[in-house]
This record gives structure tokens, C-alpha cells and sequence, in this order.
């Protein structure tokens, strides 16, 4: 439903996948997901469209974490010099270039080829797509954010648009879920900044708005230890709150749709409340590496959602 991030990074294929298929390099990648892109339990018509959006945003984030595979197939089928196959600017613009011909022409890219057919029969339009790429353009410039504020603007453009999507393929957007749509979107890339503090301060990003950090005497030196002192972990409750409180403000999204596509808006609202309790269980130290939710607390959140509570 969100901003799409492996749960484990170094992961770029599976045993089926052929050397220089970067295709299916990048598609195979949606079985370590922490949310569950496209599960067997939606019509097959759904679920080709939602690998299709998968493959695009998939993609548009390994370009702008310098996560591409090996040997520079991607750059090449952008059409991008080797000169500049590690330009992730040079980069990005090459796939914007290739995904406006989705709409009004031949994309080069055989994952926006596979995408096009999707775009035509949902009608969907350039606005979200070109927003992932924005944010990962912003990811090159911006490494900090001052206020939370700042920090909702950024998901607008990173996490939201996934959302909108998902309900644009599915034939159920209105202004209503759009908005309970954006609300949990927004707090599962929380979520997920929450859980990789440790691997995004790898990267030079913090995602921690700084006036939050100020406010609880936390140091960006404080971040870089293998476990959190007192003054983290009240930042990070902190933050843990908001997020929350924006999965409660967007769960009735759950409620307003019926059949298969419930559950899958539950199984999105259910992990988010479940990695937050898992949060909550590490005593807010994510330092060490992102507390990761049971399965049985994760089904158990999905009933709970299922019900409309919580």
C-alpha cells in the first residue's frame, strides 16, 4: 500500500531469476516486501495490474538507493550512457522520460512496457507515478527533514501515491478513501522510518524531523550506537504515536469496501499496527535492526481490523 522497501536489502533475486533479466530481478524482490503486493486471494486481473504498479515503484525506489543490479542492464535499457550508469539523477530522469512514453508511446523499459497495458485499461495517469519519482529525486537532495510538516510532505510524494493506485486499479477511489488512503500510507512509511533508523543513518538520511530531535535532546551521534539510550526511545515512542494515530484515522478505509479488497486493506492496516506493537515489545530501541512482528500478532491484528476495531 505503501512506499515499497525490502525487508532485506542485499536480496536481488531468487534462484528462478535468469542472469541479466533485470526484469524479473526486480519483480522477484516483491517476495521479501514487508507488505503483501499482490496475494493469491485477488482476481488475477488485479493482481497483473498490481505487479505492473509493483514493478514501477519497485524500480524507481532501486534507482534512487543505488540498489540496481550489477552490470548496469537498467542504465542501458534507459538508454543511459555507462558513463553514467551510477548517476542516479542522470538516472531518474531517464525513467521519467520513459515513463511519459507509457502514455504516448513505446517505453523501453520492459517493466514500463509491462506496465502500459495497466495504465490503458485502469485509465490511470501520469500525477502518482510521477510523484515516486519525485520523491526519490527529493532522496538525493534531502537528507534531513526539520519539522514533521516537512515529513508529511515528503510521504505525499513517496508513500501516498501507491495508495491512490491501488484504489485507482481496483475501481474504488472516491475523495473519502483517497483521504483514509493517504492517512495510512503515510503512517506505514512512518512505520518504516521508525524501524530502519539504524539503516537509513547508513545511507547519510535521517527521517526524524530535527525539531522532534531537539525537543527530546537527541543528537544525530545518538543514532549511530547499537542500542538507543532513554532519550531515542522517547522520540522514537514519540513518533510511534503519530503514526498510530494516522493508522486509526485511515482504518475505516477498511470498512468501506467489501469482499477481497478488504482484506487486503486490512492485511496493509493490520501490519502497520503490528510492527508499531513490535516496536512497542523492543521497548523502542530500533537500533539493533527493525522489530519485526509474529505471525500470530499479525493475524490477530487483521481480525481486529477486520471487526473495525482498535
Amino acid at each position: 500500500m505503501c512506499r515499497p522497501r525490502p525487508g532485506q536489502r542485499t536480496v536481488t533475486g531468487t534462484a528462478t531469476t535468469r542472469p541479466g533479466d533485470p526484469e524479473r530481478v526486480t519483480l522477484d524482490k516483491a517476495t521479501t516486501e514487508n507488505f503483501p503486493v499482490a496475494p493469491f486471494f485477488l482476481p488475477r486481473a488485479w493482481r497483473t495490474d498490481l505487479m505492473a504498479v509493483y514493478g514501477f515503484a519497485r524500480l524507481v525506489d532501486d534507482i534512487g538507493d543505488g540498489d540496481l543490479a550489477p552490470g548496469g542492464a537498467d542504465a542501458a535499457l534507459l538508454g543511459v550512457a555507462p558513463d553514467e550508469a551510477d548517476d542516479r539523477l542522470v538516472l531518474l530522469d531517464a525513467f521519467e522520460a520513459d515513463l511519459r512514453r507509457v502514455f504516448d508511446g513505446t517505453p523501453r523499459h520492459p517493466l514500463l512496457r509491462r506496465l502500459q497495458p495497466t495504465v490503458r485499461a485502469r485509465a490511470l495517469t501520469p500525477e502518482p507515478f510521477l510523484g515516486l519519482i519525485a520523491a526519490n529525486r527529493q532522496d538525493q537532495h534531502v537528507k534531513r527533514y526539520e519539522t514533521y510538516d516537512d515529513l508529511l510532505a515528503y510521504c505525499e510524494l513517496s508513500a501516498n501515491p501507491v495508495g491512490r493506485l491501488v484504489l485507482a486499479v481496483t475501481g474504488t477511489a472516491t475523495p473519502e478513501r483517497i483521504r483514509r488512503s493517504d492517512a495510512v500510507c503515510t503512517a506505514l512509511q512512518i512505520v518504516e522510518h521508525l524501524q530502519d533508523v539504524a539503516e537509513d543513518l547508513g545511507r547519510d538520511r535521517i527521517y526524524l524531523p530535527a525539531a522532534d530531535m531537539r525537543r527530546f535532546h537527541v543528537q544525530e551521534a545518538d543514532l549511530a550506537p547499537r542500542s538507543a539510550g532513554a532519550s531515542v526511545r522517547a522520540l522514537v515512542a514519540y513518533e510511534a504515536q503519530r503514526a498510530r494515530e494516522l493508522l486509526n484515522e485511515g482504518a475505516p478505509l477498511v470498512g468501506s469496501v467489501h469482499g477481497r479488497l478488504r482484506l487486503l486493506l486490512a492485511g496493509f492496516v493490520a501490519g502497520g499496527r503490528a510492527a508499531l506493537d513490535a516496536i512497542v515489545a523492543a521497548d523502542y530501541d530500533v537500533l539493533p535492526g527493525p522489530p519485526k512482528p509474529g505471525r500470530i500478532r499479525l493475524l490477530r491484528e487483521v481480525g481486529v481490523t477486520l471487526r473495525g476495531e482498535g
